[in-house]
This record gives structure tokens, C-alpha cells and sequence, in this order.
């Protein structure tokens, strides 16, 4: 074996050993969070007429998560990098839970809205926090499977949450609660629990686990510090440059267009399925295909991503794949076909995730980091508040969510073409006014 082969597997072996420790926790923790998110689309179910929302203001509640996400986002990326992330990280997750089981207490549209809104601001910091974390521990080479691995915790979530959720509505009357207030309470108060693990269980950095030989971490720790390093030698690591990079502006509108097109699916799912003629159950169990369909597709597109290096071409494959699966189920809607065209969309959703944040870290590290993916993370979640605001909206406008599909649909092809003008081979360069900066300080 040559030296570079040598090499290649002692460097294989060693981020082996990090994601085997560290990504079934990392995993666990967003699948908790997604079902704490998007459990409100199966409570609407019951919850909905219970309470008289409906459908544009669930619509609007549903999306005003991501205005309290929007406004505390980026101080907590901040926070995380000066704490670290195994205290902050476990401080969100144990908010986010406390505050989705009290969800129970929801009693009309002010109080839905209000709690959604603290929902918001206390999930906030924990996806990009986590997308922070991975390049703390993993080279831009193995960066779009680690993601994608990651990110196949949404499909998971909701191919899981599916069924639990639909099935815990039916303990509706159990201790004088509703079916809808025992989803929130066992969905929620489980991640406070989880978050107190975490606490004990997920080291800052390499150089503090404990699970890994000395060599190995010092090693593994020498080999992000170089790359960093390099990244900052290029394009800078100051605050500044996470907002004044061009190549935010269009990343960030790209999230946005895939967050805008999977949570505007996502959220009325649900009712979306109801609509053919399905029991509750029914459609919670119809629910979960199109996610496992999507969970294939997020750990695909992460492994060819990264294979043949390529972030350009699969980001772009993943949102024309969404974007033909919403157009193609608008078309079909009120038949179980729709399904299928969605279960294509699912692909492209979570397929995208993986090729899309390996972007970021070629020109941001240091604080220009932790801002620059928050900033990205949160911009783009405004997708989450806007879709489903307008899929509400058409919903009741129309009698139908044909419409709204279709614009889901539009707004991922958008992205897809933002993609091929901006992220081509000068993407990863320098850019004029980091040269400027340079040379000042020259």
C-alpha cells in the first residue's frame, strides 16, 4: 500500500469513528425536532375545527414559526461558537420541548399564533448550529454524505410521525385531554429529555473526545484547523463577510425556494391526502411514503455529491426533481396518484439538502461561519412562513390545493435556475472585496 493509499485510510478510518459516535445523536435530536415542527399539520386534523382555525389562519400559524426562527437565528450561531455546542445545542432542545408541550394550552387563533411563534424562537440556532458542528468535525470531502445523512432525519421524522402522530389522536378523552393536546405532550416533553442527554453525551471538538486515541484526535483536529486556515486565508473569517459576500444572497434564496417548497408540502400534507376520501389513519400512514422515497433520495444525492465532487449539477437535478413532482401532483390532486409525483418531489427535497450545505464552507469559516449559515438557514426558512401562508391562502380562495402545488413547483424551479447562474467554477474563489480588505491590511 502507497503512503497516499495509507494515508486515505487512516483519514477514512478515523471520520468513521466520528460519525458512527457522533450522527446517530445529531440524528436522533433533528428527527425530534422536525416531529415537534410539523406535528401541528396532524393536530389540525382534530385541533382545527375544535378551535375554529382555519385554513388561512393555520396556514399563516404554520408559517409564523419561522418569524421568531428568523429574528433569533443568527445570535444563536453566534452564542454557540463562544459556548460551545454541547451546551447550546442541548439548551435548545430542551426549550423547543418544553414549549411544544405546551402547545396543550392552545385555546384559539391569538394563542396558537403566540405559541408558535416562541416555538420558532426557541428552535432557532439548532439546524445550523448542527450544519456549524459537522465542520467542526468533518473536511469539505466527506461534508455533502455527512449532510446528507443528516438532513434524511426530515423524511425519517415524518415517515414515523405520521403514523404516531394519527395514532396518539385516538387517545382523544384519556385523563379529560384531547387526542390533539397527548400528540403535543408526548411529542414534546421526550426531546426535553433527549436534550439533557445530549448535555453529557457530544464533545465541542475533536480535540475533546475521549473516545478517540490521542493520535488520532490530534490528527483528526490538525486536519480541520488546516483546512480552515485556508479558507480563511482566501476569503477572510470576519463577521463581515457573511454579509456582504454576494453568494449569500443567492445561497439564501435558494433555501429559501427548497424550505418554501417542502414545509408548503409538508404542513398540508395531511389535509391534502384527508381530501381523497381517508380516514385520519389512512392518511397518516399515506402520509409516510413519500418521506421514505425522500429519505433514499437525501442519501443518494449526498453520496454522488461527493463522489465525483460535484455540487453544482446534483443541486440543480434535486430541485427540478421537486420541482416536476409538486407540478405533476397539483395536476393529479384529489387522486391517490397525486402520491407518487409527491413521492418524486420528496427526493428532490431532501436530495438537495446534501449538495447545498457543502456550499457554504468553501469561501466561510471562523464567525464568518457561524453568521454566514445562520443568516442562510434563516432567510431561507422565510420560505416556511410564506408557502404555507399562500397554500393556506389558495386553499380557501379556491376549494383546492392544485393551485398551491403549482406554485410550490415554481418557486423550487426558481431555485434550480439560481443555482446554475451562480454556482459555477469561479463559485469557490476569492471575491473582489476580500482582495481589497487584503491588501489594506497589507
Amino acid at each position: 500500500m502507497s503512503d497516499a493509499d495509507s494515508e486515505k485510510a487512516t483519514r477514512d478510518r478515523i471520520f468513521k469513528q466520528a460519525f458512527v459516535r457522533l450522527m446517530p445523536l445529531l440524528f436522533i435530536g433533528y428527527v425530534m425536532a422536525y416531529i415537534d415542527r410539523i406535528n401541528v399539520g396532524f393536530a389540525a386534523l382534530k385541533m382545527n375545527a375544535e378551535l375554529g382555525i382555519g385554513p388561512a389562519v393555520f396556514g399563516f400559524g404554520a408559517g409564523v414559526f419561522f418569524i421568531g426562527y428568523f429574528f433569533a437565528e443568527v445570535p444563536s450561531n453566534l452564542i454557540m461558537e463562544k459556548v460551545g455546542a454541547r451546551r447550546w445545542i442541548a439548551r435548545i432542545m430542551i426549550t423547543w420541548g418544553l414549549i411544544s408541550a405546551a402547545m396543550i394550552f392552545v385555546q384559539g387563533e391569538k394563542s396558537f399564533l403566540a405559541m408558535r411563534l416562541l416555538l420558532g424562537a426557541a428552535e432557532a440556532g439548532f439546524y445550523p448550529g448542527v450544519i456549524l458542528y459537522m465542520t467542526y468535525w468533518f473536511p469539505k470531502e466527506y461534508r455533502a454524505r455527512m449532510f446528507g445523512a443528516f438532513s434524511v432525519a426530515i423524511p425519517v421524522s415524518l415517515a414515523i410521525g405520521a403514523p404516531l402522530s394519527t395514532a396518539i389522536l385516538h387517545l382523544d378523552g384519556l385523563l379529560g385531554l384531547k387526542g390533539w393536546q397527548w400528540l403535543f405532550i408526548l411529542e414534546g416533553l421526550p426531546t426535553s429529555l433527549f436534550g439533557i442527554m445530549f448535555l453529557f453525551m457530544i464533545p465541542d471538538r475533536p480535540k475533546d473526545a475521549k473516545w478517540l486515541a490521542p493520535a488520532d484526535r490530534d490528527k483528526l483536529q490538525s486536519i480541520l484547523d488546516e483546512e480552515q486556515r485556508g479558507v480563511a486565508a482566501t476569503h477572510g473569517s470576519s463577521l463581515k463577510t457573511a454579509f456582504t459576500d454576494p453568494r449569500m444572497a443567492a445561497l439564501s434564496f435558494i433555501y429559501f425556494a427548497n424550505t418554501g417548497a417542502n414545509l408548503g408540502l409538508a404542513f398540508f400534507l395531511p389535509q391534502i391526502l384527508k381530501s381523497t376520501g381517508l380516514s385520519d389513519m389512512q392518511s397518516g400512514l399515506m402520509t409516510a411514503v413519500p418521506y421514505v422515497f425522500g429519505t433514499i433520495g437525501g442519501l443518494v444525492f449526498g453520496y454522488v455529491s461527493d463522489t465525483y465532487n460535484d455540487r453544482r449539477l446534483t443541486l440543480v437535478t434535486a430541485l427540478v426533481f421537486t420541482a416536476l413532482g409538486m407540478v405533476g401532483a397539483g395536476y393529479l390532486t384529489g387522486s391517490l396518484w397525486a402520491v407518487a409525483f409527491m413521492s418524486l418531489a420528496a427526493v428532490g427535497l431532501y436530495g438537495a439538502k446534501a449538495p447545498f450545505w457543502a456550499l457554504p464552507s468553501l469561501f466561510l469559516t471562523g464567525s464568518a461561519a457561524a453568521a454566514g449559515i445562520a443568516v442562510i438557514n434563516c432567510i431561507g426558512n422565510l420560505g416556511g412562513f410564506v408557502a404555507p401562508s399562500i397554500v393556506g391562502w389558495v386553499r380557501e380562495a379556491t376549494g383546492s390545493f392544485q393551485a398551491g402545488l403549482y406554485f410550490l413547483g415554481g418557486l423550487a424551479l426558481s431555485g434550480a435556475i439560481v443555482t446554475i447562474l451562480v454556482v459555477n467554477q469561479r463559485f469557490a474563489e476569492a471575491r473582489e472585496p476580500r482582495v481589497a480588505l487584503s491588501k489594506q491590511s497589507a
